[in-house]
């Protein structure tokens, strides 16, 4: 663990903070390229994800912060991620 008790296990992966507007909670937009067969091009397309925010965690993330989450178990309806510390820009 992390932070906490609950374990993390499936996907590690990064996003830009969207939203803080929740208590413990923050929206994440997930940047990625599908690939589009019929025109063998690729498409940009975003994802957003309710991830948990550990109390530690709290005044150090802001808006527009590029942070790194992990999939838990479901914390609530929406949150299936945990996040796990913030990221410096340009750092993969």
């Amino acid at each position: 663990p992390y932070h906490g008790t609950t374990r993390i296990r499936g996907k590690i992966t990064q996003g830009i903070v969207t939203s803080k507007k929740s208590k413990n909670t923050l929206i994440i937009r997930r940047d990625y390229v599908q690939f589009i067969k019929k025109y063998q091009r690729y498409e940009r397309r975003n994802a957003r994800l309710a991830c948990h925010l550990p109390e530690c965690l709290v005044h150090e993330i802001e808006l527009g912060d590029l942070v790194k989450v992990g999939e838990s178990r479901k914390t609530s309806k929406t949150k299936a991620f945990i996040v796990l510390g913030k990221m410096l820009r340009g750092s993969p």
